[in-house]
């Protein structure tokens, strides 16, 4: 049992609805429904080894003027684990995201989608689908990247100078078949090196803790090699929907490198937010201020949100927060 108690804003809302959908293929994925009915639709897809519970603080920050839809990526959480290897693929993704639209998003209606990591590959993976890109008003891609993932992480120290040793090792990492077991002192100081910034407090080291290793082993493989093959760049030049970039700077996953490019892909960028002394966990790291980038793009491209003065589009330039 852990010994660290979660702040309130870390503990998952209770949904006002919950469903069953079936992908493509015929995997089950568990989604659920918080915020306010018949308010603008918000879909939020979350990272490798993660779930609904680490959009939890966004929730909060978000459920009292939208409709707030997220869902367990298959393997994860609640949702179906697949039964194969060749279950796991971006295009496994891509197709997941288009069945949780059709059922949450009604004809003719749209919703901005916010994607944290494998979340945003997934948007990237979709890019080009019509049946996608019908019901998406604009899209938010946090801490992600589309392609080279092992050639530029930063996990290691820069000690280990020589690129193809550095690859080597973090292939090794990334793909590691050890169970994470219980949570402990040890296992939140790895995480938090490898996943946070350094001023990181202990609640939220311990959300992030308590929510991977929920994540089954054999899951966490499968999509590790999917994220070491990754290369969605095809799909990120394939979205014409508005879209937003935000990144910390201290992400060793997916570092500001892969933000910098995906702006300059992008076919409508709106602009690309740099979090100071953040590491890849922004939306448990920096709830409010990724709750306030989504809320940006829905005033900003959803005809529906409620009355709030319309920002100008943002221009495809870095915005940086205050530390």
């Amino acid at each position: 049992m852990s010994a660290v108690q979660l702040p309130a804003e870390y503990l998952p809302p209770t949904p006002v609805e919950e469903l069953s959908i079936r992908s493509a293929d015929g995997i089950r994925l568990h989604v659920e429904v918080h915020g306010q009915p018949g308010a603008p639709t918000v879909v939020l897809s979350h990272g490798w080894t993660c779930s609904t519970a680490f959009w939890a603080p966004v929730i909060h920050e978000l459920a009292d003027r939208y409709r707030v839809v997220a869902y367990d990526q298959r393997g994860h959480g609640r949702s179906e684990i697949p039964p194969s290897k060749a279950r796991y693929s971006t295009r496994a993704l891509a197709e997941d995201l288009a069945a949780v639209l059709k059922r949450v998003v009604p004809d003719g209606e749209r919703a901005v989608l916010a994607g944290h990591s494998m979340g945003g590959m997934t948007i990237m993976a979709a890019g080009g689908r019509p049946e996608i890109a019908e019901r998406t008003a604009a899209n938010v891609l946090i801490s992600t990247g589309p392609a080279d993932l092992v050639a530029e992480l930063t996990v290691l120290p820069p000690g280990v100078r020589a690129p193809g040793l550095r690859r080597f090792l973090h292939r090794q990492l990334l793909r590691s078949r050890m169970p994470l077991g219980p949570v402990s002192g040890v296992s939140r100081a790895a995480l938090k090196y490898a996943t946070m910034g350094p001023s990181s407090p202990a609640g939220q080291v311990e959300a992030t803790a308590r929510i991977v290793h929920a994540c089954p082993t054999a899951v966490r493989f499968h999509w590790a090699g999917v994220l070491e093959r990754l290369d969605v760049r095809a799909g990120l030049g394939r979205i014409t929907a508005p879209t937003a970039v935000v990144v910390g700077t201290e992400d060793r996953l997916t570092p500001p490198v892969h933000a910098h490019r995906m702006v300059a892909e992008l076919a409508d960028p709106q602009g690309l937010l740099l979090l100071p002394g953040v590491g890849h966990m922004a939306p448990l790291e920096r709830p409010a201020e990724v709750a306030a980038e989504i809320h940006r793009m829905a005033v900003a491209h959803l005809a529906s949100t409620p009355a709030v003065a319309a920002p100008a589009p943002a221009p495809a330039v870095e915005r940086t927060t205050v530390a």
